[in-house]
């Protein structure tokens, strides 16, 4: 496993440019949940993936403290799109221009975005309790 350990100040310009990043546009930004597999690239569009279901952040979408952008509060979405197994989330601003892209696991599978279960059902809940981004 690969450690590295970063200045303060360039953990929370990292963090600092994420949160303006997500906040970009004139709205909420996005975390959009779709099935395998995950693009190579953020700029790939997206081809044989299901959208199973968008959470909306707040906008702004959180406030950095010490190299950790904790996101506000994240709005569920209360009927998903589609039934299938999440495998990654698409994050972007609300003019859809994408920010990142990060895996998805259960908890404790080691994906950056864990959830209790990665199944999604059509019409159910996808819900956030919390989520943080940290640079180390």
């Amino acid at each position: 496993m690969a450690t590295a350990h970063y200045s303060r100040a360039v953990s929370t310009a990292v963090v600092t440019a994420i949160n303006n990043a997500i906040n970009g546009g004139a709205g909420d930004g996005s975390i959009k949940f779709y099935n395998a597999p995950m693009p190579a690239l953020t700029s790939d569009g997206i081809t044989t993936q299901t959208l199973l279901g968008t959470c909306a952040c707040a906008d702004p979408a959180g406030v950095e403290s010490g190299g950790t952008l904790t996101f506000s509060a994240i709005d569920n979405d209360v009927s998903a799109d589609a039934t299938g197994t999440a495998a990654w989330v698409r994050i972007a601003d609300s003019a859809g221009t994408v920010v990142m892209d990060l895996d998805v696991t259960v908890t404790g599978g080691g994906g950056y975005v864990q959830m209790a279960s990665t199944s999604i059902t059509a019409g159910g809940p996808i819900a956030f309790s919390s989520f943080t981004i940290t640079m180390p």
